[in-house]
């Protein structure tokens, strides 16, 4: 579970979500998207960062939700997922599809419920936290992609890349 911090909260779909901010590095207006050939499947594609090659995940596909084509008003979190689930210089940024951000916020331990208390097993959440008008899940960035997606996805950019 994610402890106390600040969090950027999003919104997809009416439902807020989070990720802790030292995760965050920026959040940009949506761009094309250019497809991945051969990446998995939560993988929408790559995009150019200034320079960087970034991959795309769709996040309506890992959480189950309706998906649809990225609107001009979408925006896209980038973010860093940890290598081999611990910060390295190996960290890779990843950019996360979001239909908008809507603000900082700073939670204590005492207002985020770990998700084993909730239901056993919960895939990406670190946490929820109770606020006024609803219930954050707070996400673990490093669980979105699994160890088989994360070498699928090496394998797509390095064959990119050549």
């Amino acid at each position: 579970m994610i402890g106390q911090g600040h969090f950027v909260v999003f919104v997809l779909d009416d439902h807020l979500y989070s990720l802790h901010l030292p995760v965050v590095e920026r959040v940009i207006r949506a761009v094309e998207v250019t497809p991945l050939p051969k990446s998995p499947p939560v993988v929408i594609g790559v995009i150019d960062l200034e320079g960087t090659i970034v991959p795309v995940v769709n996040l309506r596909r890992r959480f189950r939700l309706p998906e649809r084509e990225i609107e001009p008003s979408d925006q896209i979190v980038i973010a860093r997922i940890a290598a081999e689930g611990r910060m390295s210089s190996e960290d890779r940024l990843v950019g996360l599809v979001v239909d908008s951000v809507v603000e900082v916020i700073e939670l204590s331990d005492e207002r985020i419920v770990a998700p084993e208390s909730i239901m056993p097993g919960l895939e990406y959440v670190a946490g929820v936290a109770r606020l006024a008008d609803g219930l954050l899940l707070i996400h673990d960035l490093d669980a979105f992609l699994s160890t088989d997606e994360r070498r699928t996805l090496d394998g797509a950019l390095a064959a990119g890349a050549s």
